[in-house]
């Protein structure tokens, strides 16, 4: 993930271009990293290395996710239907 497009996802998901903190901004930037991992892993499918990693970033990104559900229900469905995540 190049610098522009994770200033693009900050922008988009936060509330201005340095609010990386928030819950939505993290869960994105987590689906951008496990989208391209999961690329890697179709040339790849022996890096076992590299897949405990895209594990360990999945129930991160669910943790958030869960996170997110319990605190605003809306601000939930709205994160997952954006970034078209199944749950």
């Amino acid at each position: 993930m190049t610098k522009e497009e994770k200033a693009g996802i900050i922008k988009k998901y936060g509330s201005n271009q340095n609010d990386s903190g928030k819950t939505e901004v993290q869960v994105a930037l987590l689906t951008k990293r496990i989208n391209d991992l999961t690329e890697h892993f179709n040339k790849h499918a022996k890096d076992h290395h590299s897949r405990r990693g895209l594990m360990m970033m999945v129930g991160k990104r669910r943790r958030l996710l869960d996170y997110l559900a319990k605190k605003d229900i809306e601000r939930y469905r709205a994160i997952i239907k954006d970034l078209n995540i199944r749950k």
